[in-house]
């Protein structure tokens, strides 16, 4: 990335978390952590949040947790409160499929 280039995104860490999670049930937090290049603690702790949250669901599978989104909650802040979050999945996995 250059010296003029934006450092930022436009999803936060937790809307990537969830769209990794809404892409693959079975995605390790490893591999989470290293896809976003955030840390597997960090992982967990967003992971918490979207549960406490009600926007994801644990399911214990052995000694390992299975997450599953909730794809009827809409997005967070008032502006875009009227956005149910599986549009967003959809519309983006559209696009990165076509």
């Amino acid at each position: 990335m250059n010296q003029n280039e934006a450092k930022w995104t436009f999803f936060s860490n937790h809307g990537h978390v969830y769209l990794l999670i809404a892409a693959n049930e079975d995605i390790i937090v490893r591999e989470i952590a290293s896809r976003v290049g955030i840390t597997e603690r960090s992982v967990l702790g967003i992971i918490q949040d979207l549960y406490d949250a009600g926007y994801i669901m644990k399911e214990k599978v052995g000694r390992s947790n299975r997450y599953k989104i909730v794809p009827k909650k809409t997005l967070r802040h008032s502006l875009e409160s009227n956005v149910q979050l599986q549009d967003l999945i959809d519309l983006i996995t559209k696009t990165k499929n076509s």
